[in-house]
């Protein structure tokens, strides 16, 4: 039986962690569009030459670039059984378009599963948030630091702060996040597909709420 889901919240949240908790527990693939738009990137085609122009501008990439990506990426052997679209949709725009993409394949998404979580905790935590500057992979010096202080575990590259997780850029992101997701909650409460779960709480006790949506046994 496939497993279709997407996960959503605002940065900080904590959805990238479950995707992949809950991708490893059902052999399905956790995707998120800075991975695969980095995945376009290296494979030097001409769709990774035009993400390339957008990210290495340090400019959002435009919604008909991303859906076109992601709907490539669906489309991969390790998607039969279904995946975890991990902050993807954005916008009501993306959210329209994945259902066109899945209608076709006649595969649509089973849960929306939205990350509710306070501003106060997200600065909390991003302050404490290192990315690798390599492969992408996050970490938290608290709850999740790596095996060896300011190195990648899983490439071995140095760990950076962002200059985004600062406080002052996390309130305007967040602020940002709010109007254009509210339309997507809308839209997929409408569809009886949406999921609220409290994602204040730690990483292990959050994961106690997601995996029996998830159907994680």
């Amino acid at each position: 039986m496939a497993a279709r889901f997407v996960f959503l919240g605002p940065p900080g949240a904590g959805k990238g962690t479950q995707a992949v908790l809950v991708g490893e527990k059902l052999g399905i693939p956790a995707i998120a569009t800075g991975a695969i738009f980095r995945a376009a990137i290296s494979k030097e085609s001409a769709m990774g030459r035009e993400v390339a122009q957008f990210v290495n501008s340090g400019l959002l990439v435009p919604d008909k670039l991303t859906n076109a990506v992601v709907a490539e990426r669906l489309k991969e052997k390790d998607c039969k059984k279904g995946f975890v679209l991990d902050g993807y949709p954005r916008s009501l725009v993306q959210a329209k378009a994945l259902d066109v993409i899945l209608s076709k394949a006649k595969t649509p998404v089973d849960v929306v599963l939205y990350f509710n979580v306070s501003a106060d905790v997200v600065i909390d935590r991003m302050g404490k948030r290192r990315v690798c500057s390599q492969c992408g992979t996050t970490y938290n010096l608290v709850s999740q630091p790596p095996a060896h202080e300011g190195k990648c575990d899983k490439c071995g590259a140095a760990l950076i702060k962002r200059v985004d997780d600062e406080p002052a850029s996390i309130r305007k992101r967040l602020d940002v996040y709010q109007v254009t997701t509210k339309p997507l909650l809308d839209y997929y409460q409408k569809a009886g597909v949406l999921k609220i779960v409290d994602a204040s709480a730690p990483v292990a006790v959050v994961t106690k709420e997601v995996s029996p949506i998830c159907g994680v046994k």
